[in-house]
């Protein structure tokens, strides 16, 4: 089939004009389904049609699986430097055509054109080049028994990694993942979104045009229920790597468990925010804003829950309104001065919109919000007003349940006991943040919170060079920074006999 006709000349709200391909990237080639069955992308600005795609089967992914396993016979085997050299252009690919990416994801998931170009499109760029680096650096250890043997040992890749991403970070998420696989020397099957199929269409490009080997990277739009569940039980898969619910990675682990597939799972959040009487509450609430606000509050340690100590806590959720208010412009995210776009699909909207209604019937106070949004696109689109409910019991839903969208919770603590117990009152442990001035109760609060990462005086304000993770039902090991690579290597150890005889 020619690439003709498995792309479609496209034109975005902010007049970018180019190709987007609609097939399945397998070989380093666009094919086509075998069943033919497509994903429609809708735009969640105004829910018209972008286009559609091609989506994966079983049948699909078992040859995008032979793809990968037959190119690790010799991927595993380049030098680690040209593995290396060939991310850094990949890197350098994605920074020519970062204009056209973040487009992609704006139009694709809502998101600002601001952030996606300058955040996420910048971050693919920095986490490629990071873990390109890192490819000639996997160093075994001599390990010193005794004259009579020598003993070390080899860092190997595992295989052919399946890698299944969500859609709030679609490129970031993708990045994350192919790093350091691709680094240790792995070959992947990856399977984007079905809400954001587009970018990672696009980016399949630039891994042809740069010179990885057919099958290297093989990117697969499909469904979570076919292409996600072949993946997950594929006996030909060695391990798989996820980013999305508790509840699908909970699918997963057990579907992996027929090959005891290596896992590394990042799922859900109800991360704490702890502000204590001392804090500089000016710059709490504006990273309290950050923290929730920030990706129409679609992110996974998004700092939901504000537990904020009884002195100051009138004066902070005034604050924090305020903020809110001032900087949460609502609009069209194509627009320079817009900070919040639309949720990214209907069924999204609808679950925010829901969970609204749970804390008005539980009792809470509605301080703000808790409205759709029908001022932008003509009263289309998936827009949600930033929402506040304080006076929040532990009891209630909108306490516990992750919403994963621009909704807080604020309820009060009295002393630091107190704060790190409700703090730590959850299923999930992926992200927390304390403010306070008293640099000895930050440590100590850090260091007794149950959670896979803390932001002292900050939040959510990640780095690819620092380990990210959570506890509890927040996920299995980690992805980012040296840490990140564990996850795509084993640890051979070879004893060889110098002296013993029998």
């Amino acid at each position: 089939m020619s690439s003709k006709e498995l792309s479609v000349e496209l034109t975005a709200p902010n007049g970018t004009k180019y190709t987007q391909p609609t097939g399945l990237f397998i070989n380093n080639e666009f094919v086509k389904s075998k069943a033919g069955e497509k994903i429609t992308s809708i735009n969640p600005t105004d829910e018209s049609e972008i286009t559609s795609v091609y989506a994966a089967g079983a049948e699909d992914v078992d040859i995008a699986v032979a793809a990968a396993r037959e190119a690790f016979k010799t991927w595993r085997d380049i030098v680690p430097t040209e593995r290396g050299g060939l991310m850094l252009k990949l890197a350098d690919l994605v920074d020519a055509h970062s204009k056209t990416l973040a487009t992609i994801e704006t139009w694709d998931n809502g998101k600002p054109y601001s952030v996606a170009l300058n955040e996420d499109i910048a971050e693919v760029a920095s986490t490629l080049r990071y873990y390109a680096g890192f490819a000639d650096k996997l160093h075994g250890q001599t390990i010193d028994v005794g004259p009579a043997k020598l003993a070390y040992t080899i860092r190997e890749p595992l295989g052919v990694c399946a890698q299944i991403i969500p859609w709030n970070y679609p490129l970031a998420m993708a990045a994350w993942k192919l790093g350091p696989a691709l680094a240790c020397g792995n070959t992947v099957v990856l399977k984007s979104a079905e809400q954001t199929p587009l970018s990672i269409l696009y980016f399949a490009n630039l891994v042809k045009e740069v010179g990885f080997p057919p099958g290297v990277v093989n990117l697969l739009n499909g469904y979570g229920k076919d292409a996600g569940a072949a993946l997950a039980g594929h006996m030909g898969v060695d391990k798989i790597a996820f980013t999305g619910s508790t509840a699908t990675a909970r699918t997963i682990m057990k579907a992996a468990a027929v090959n005891l597939k290596n896992i590394t799972l990042e799922t859900g959040g109800k991360s704490p925010l702890l502000v204590f009487d001392d804090a500089d509450l000016e710059q709490a609430a504006k990273w309290a804003h950050v923290g929730i606000m920030s990706n129409q509050g679609q992110v996974c340690c998004a700092t939901s829950r504000v537990l904020v100590q009884e002195g100051c806590y009138d004066k902070f959720v005034a604050l924090f309104k305020d903020t809110i208010k001032n900087t949460s412009k609502l609009g069209d995210p194509f627009s320079d001065d817009t900070f919040q776009g639309p949720q990214v699909t209907k069924a999204q909207y609808d679950r925010v919109i829901s969970y609204i209604d749970s804390g008005k019937s539980e009792g809470a106070t509605l301080a703000m919000g808790g409205t759709a949004h029908k001022n932008v696109g003509g009263g289309k689109g998936f827009f949600i007003d930033p929402t506040v409910f304080t006076d929040v019991k532990a009891s209630m839903k909108i306490y516990q349940e992750e919403v994963f969208g621009p909704f807080v919770v604020i309820a009060s603590f009295r002393t630091e006991e107190e704060a790190v117990e409700k703090a730590n009152d959850t299923t999930y442990g992926l992200g927390s943040a304390v403010f306070t001035q008293d640099i000895a109760k930050a440590h100590r609060v850090a260091r007794n919170i149950e959670a896979g990462m803390v932001w002292v005086n900050s939040s959510n304000d990640s780095d690819y060079r620092i380990p990210f993770g959570g506890v509890k039902q927040s996920g299995i090991g980690r992805e980012l920074g040296e840490a990140g690579l564990a996850a795509y290597t084993n640890a051979k150890a070879v004893h060889v006999n110098l002296a013993t005889k029998l």
